[in-house]
C-alpha cells in the first residue's frame, strides 16, 4: 500500500502532502481529524482505523508568502485535469493545446487566469475570438490552484480525492 496522503491546514487550503504513517500519527496524536478516507483499513492487535487520503490540521499552520509560477502547457493541463475546458473531451495529451481565453492578438495576457486546456477542435472553432463571442462555455472558470500543492501535485499523480482541496 504506497498511499499519500494530502494534509490541510485548519483553514481546508493544502499544506503538504505525508505518508500514511506519518498521517496516522497526527490522528492518533490529535493534531489533525480525518476527512476523507480510502476503502482500506489499517489493522493493528486491537484496533482498526481507515486509511486516510486527505486529514485537517486542528491548528492553524502559517504559509510563506504565495510563490507565482509562469503557467505552462504542463501546469495548466495539470490544473484542467488533461480535459478541455470547452467539450470535455479528454484526448490525450498530444491532442490537447493551450488556449487564451482573451487571445493575446487581443490584449489577452498569459496568465493562469487566461489560459485554459483545449483541444484542437474547440480552439480552431474558437479562433480569434473570446468565448462569448464564439458561443462556447468554459466548464469552469481558470484560475491560480493553491501555490504550495501546486508544487507538490507537479509531480504527484493528482488524486480525484484531492482536487477538490487542491484547486481555487
Amino acid at each position: 500500500m504506497m498511499h499519500r496522503v494530502l494534509v490541510l491546514n485548519a483553514t481546508y487550503e493544502p499544506l503538504s502532502i505525508v505518508s500514511v504513517q506519518r498521517a496516522i500519527i497526527l490522528l492518533l496524536k490529535e493534531k489533525a481529524e480525518l476527512i476523507e478516507a480510502a476503502g482500506e483499513r489499517l489493522h493493528a492487535s486491537h484496533t482498526s482505523l481507515p486509511v486516510p487520503l486527505v486529514i485537517r490540521l486542528v491548528y492553524y499552520v502559517r504559509l510563506p508568502h504565495p510563490i507565482f509560477l509562469a503557467p505552462t502547457r504542463k501546469s495548466v493541463a495539470l490544473r484542467d485535469n488533461f480535459t478541455c475546458q470547452y467539450c470535455g473531451a479528454a484526448p490525450g495529451r498530444p491532442l490537447l493545446t493551450m488556449d487564451h481565453i482573451l487571445p493575446r492578438s487581443r490584449g489577452g495576457q498569459t496568465t493562469r487566469e487566461n489560459v485554459v486546456i483545449a483541444c484542437r477542435t474547440c480552439n480552431m472553432r474558437k479562433g480569434n475570438r473570446t468565448p462569448d463571442e464564439a458561443g462556447m462555455v468554459l466548464r469552469k472558470r481558470a484560475g491560480r490552484p493553491h501555490y504550495l500543492a501546486f508544487l507538490l501535485l507537479s509531480e504527484t499523480a493528482v488524486r480525484d480525492v484531492w482536487s477538490k482541496y487542491v484547486y481555487s
